[in-house]
């Protein structure tokens, strides 16, 4: 088989459909369109629903929206701990204190930056790279529930 022997599989390509031609054709006059309205007579912009509110607007995609199965963390990087002395107990309440995080809830380290000092770091969640610049600077890392 060589290239020029290739073809498409029957029924794959059929022709374009040629409405509106002549008032006895199949698709004439009013090719299709009914009569009157939006649709008859322009196109329709995308995502239009007929006048139902269009899905883009019935998400609540703006402030104030958040998804009760997902879980949120206020992020930390393990170069930003650095400011506490060396041998200290550093938590979210620590942090939050620190002016470090903001957000209430769940705290997550993550392995951006270096540490230069052990520290004992209590927080909800760690990333594989963080744990391991924590520990390789002397220090701990314990997960909270």
């Amino acid at each position: 088989m060589k290239l020029h022997d290739l073809k498409p599989a029957a029924g794959s390509k059929t022709r374009k459909r040629r409405v509106g031609r002549g008032e006895a054709g199949r698709r004439g006059k009013t090719a299709g369109r009914g009569t009157k309205g939006t649709g008859a007579r322009n196109k329709l912009r995308p995502g239009f629903e007929g006048g139902q509110l269009p899905l883009a607007r019935r998400v609540p995609k703006l402030r104030g929206f958040n998804r009760a199965q997902k879980e949120y963390f206020a992020l930390i990087n393990v170069g930003r701990l650095n400011e506490f002395p060396a041998k200290a107990l550093v938590g979210p309440d620590e942090l939050r204190s620190a002016g470090l995080v903001k957000k209430r809830g769940r705290v997550k380290v993550l392995g951006e930056g270096e540490i230069t000092q052990a520290l004992t770091v209590r927080a909800h969640a760690f990333s594989l790279g963080a744990v391991e610049k924590i520990k390789a600077a002397g220090g701990t890392a314990e997960v909270i529930e």
